[in-house]
């Protein structure tokens, strides 16, 4: 091992000898400095290599004798070097060790080389991991391999990238309840916890894919979703308007200068699993995001002491899991979805974008603002019967009143407003959009559950800024299994 050491360095020093002849020549032949950037990191990759695998020569062959006292029972050297892939940031190296167990032949006890080396549970260094992995968040998967095999000259295969990913979602769930809580000192006075679904293309079942025919059965869709429930939490201090306000501030289409912002907002995103039994009821989505909404704010708000803001659309469901999980916050309707609801109705009696349809849906949202709820959904009743509207526009009016109606216990905005509570679930949109479309929507894309649900777990650990915590995270609890026991 010795002479394999000193080669793997003597072969690094002549590899940066030539990469200074490479800047004597560039010089004289005046290469443009992008051609001699190129030359030289090409080259310095070559040195990594020489010297990564140096390190690993002088970490030995793994030999402790011809015997090592296993779990019970003794474990025995095996009689030949097993070699071992391990696909680097600098190149693949194979590397060469004794490893035990305990008859030849028989699954491997121990690996001492291994153990000494930290070497991970797949082939992929935890280097490689984290920046395919960092690719794979914002790129598709065949995209991510390509950008890697232009920066380093390694191609990984996409369904190696794939299972990497899942692989390393493993363990997001048990991070999560790990995390401590922010400072109280760091937190604003109000907790709003807000979730909304965004969905998810998925994979159509073999069958369907193995039909011959080209034409797909009548009522079958090109393609299927599954809802992703995304669910935030996060602290924010009172913000007291009244109701010209927040009219002025939606007309002008500006947010407000003094406005607080979010302090540590935590997403997640949650697709219900498939059943592994007929019997088995698994968790639906929006359920597992209220479960995680519930601890999380146990975990910010032990005494109970902070006033807490439920932030939701007009979905049925999510008003039952507030019910069961989240019962002790102020439920409110997001003001934004009751806006668009207005609009609807406005087209029903002035044309689009004209100033009657302004005025109509301005003078309702003030009335609304001001808790007078009862008044707008009797006003609309009235029209409803003036203008003897008919088909589809007696159906979308009607369904705006259903809709106010059935809210109108979440809908007492003059007292949301006059406490300082926020009344649009702005967070909860943006999270949809950057966590779920922004990676899961892209053209021709098709998930499997479990693809879809370990690619969300990870972009929600991305964009709660906790990537780099995940990854050490991952790596201590990976190494513990592998090495924990003979280690201790």
């Amino acid at each position: 091992m010795i002479v394999a050491h000193e080669r793997a360095i003597l072969k690094a020093h002549t590899q940066l000898a030539a990469m200074v002849k490479l800047l004597e020549r560039a010089g004289r032949d005046q290469w443009r400095i992008d051609e001699v950037e190129r030359e030289l990191f090409a080259a310095l990759l070559q040195v990594g290599h020489s010297l990564l695998s140096a390190f690993v020569a002088a970490a030995g062959d793994g030999d402790q004798g011809e015997t090592l006292p296993g779990d019970g029972h003794p474990v025995h050297r095996s009689a030949h070097k097993h070699a071992r892939r391990y696909l680097s940031i600098f190149g693949e190296l194979w590397i060469k060790r004794y490893v035990y167990s305990r008859r030849a032949g028989q699954k491997v006890e121990a690996a001492p080389l291994d153990e000494r080396l930290a070497l991970p549970a797949g082939d992929f260094s935890y280097v490689l991991v984290d920046w395919l992995q960092r690719m794979c968040l914002k790129d598709s998967f065949a995209e991510a391999v390509g950008s890697l095999e232009t920066l380093l000259g390694l191609k990984p295969s996409v369904r190696s990238a794939e299972h990497m990913n899942q692989h390393l979602a493993e363990q997001a769930g048990a991070f999560r309840l790990s995390q401590p809580p922010p400072a109280p000192r760091d937190e604003a006075p109000l907790l709003v916890v807000t979730a909304d679904g965004k969905g998810v293309p998925m994979r159509r079942p073999l069958e369907q894919r193995l039909r011959r025919s080209p034409r797909r059965a009548k009522g079958e869709k090109a393609n299927q979703k599954q809802m992703a429930y995304v669910a935030a939490v996060y602290s924010i201090e009172p913000f007291r308007r009244t109701a010209d306000d927040v009219v002025d501030e939606i007309l002008r289409r500006q947010r407000a200068s003094d406005r607080p912002l979010p302090q540590h907002k935590r997403v997640w995103a949650e697709l219900t699993p498939p059943r592994e039994s007929s019997e088995e009821q698994p968790c639906t989505g929006k359920e597992c995001a209220f479960i995680q909404a519930a601890l999380e704010l146990a975990h910010r708000n032990p005494d109970k002491r902070k006033r807490v803001v439920c932030l939701l659309d007009g979905e049925a469901g999510l008003w039952e899991m507030h019910r069961q999980w989240v019962p002790r916050a102020v439920g409110i309707l997001d003001l934004f979805h009751v806006l668009e609801r207005l609009w609807a109705v406005a087209y029903c009696f002035h044309p689009e974008q004209s100033p009657d349809a302004q005025t109509f849906v301005t003078r309702r949202l003030r009335m609304l603002l001001e808790g007078k709820v009862g008044y707008v959904i009797g006003g609309l009743k009235q029209l409803v019967g003036k203008h003897e509207l008919r088909g589809e526009r007696r159906r979308v009016v009607q369904a705006a009143i259903r809709y106010f109606h059935n809210n109108r216990a979440h809908m007492r905005y003059d007292e949301y407003l006059a406490a300082g509570y926020p009344i649009g679930s702005g967070v909860a949109e943006g999270a949809c959009r950057h966590l779920v479309k922004d990676r899961l929507e892209r053209t021709g894309m098709r998930w499997t559950v479990p693809g879809a649900q370990a690619l969300l777990h990870l972009r929600a650990i991305y964009l709660n800024g906790d990537w780099d915590d995940y990854l050490a995270y991952h790596i201590q609890r990976e190494q513990a299994a592998l090495y924990g026991q003979l280690a201790a």
